[in-house]
């Protein structure tokens, strides 16, 4: 799978989602992606639109670092956020309860 592929089916996934809040609530999660195939691209939720996009997020929450197939795997619910979270696999920094009311969406 391709940074693009990956992008595409995460926004594939999530677009239609309800994260609720509606005007005024925004989210932003950036992902770098560890391992052979690296690269990075973020996830916001903006007044209920879902944005993914190959890019850096500067005003971000919280940035993930995961490989690509680990990542992929949370995205279809094959492994658990916080599972991944508490045994190395997904590490976070900044916040963590936003990163994990986006992993709500995931699966």
């Amino acid at each position: 799978m391709t940074l693009e592929q990956l992008t595409a089916k995460t926004y594939k996934k999530l677009k239609d989602q309800d994260f609720g809040g509606g005007e005024g609530r925004q989210l932003a999660i950036q992902v770098d992606l560890t391992g052979k195939i690296g690269g990075v691209f973020y996830i916001e939720v903006k007044d209920s639109c879902v944005s993914v996009m190959p890019y850096e997020y500067l005003d971000r929450d919280a940035i993930l670092a995961v490989t690509m197939t680990n990542f992929d795997r949370m995205l279809t619910g094959k492994l658990d956020v916080k599972q991944a979270y508490v045994d190395g696999k997904l590490k976070i920094e900044g916040d963590v309860e936003k990163v994990m009311e986006l992993a709500r969406h995931f699966g």
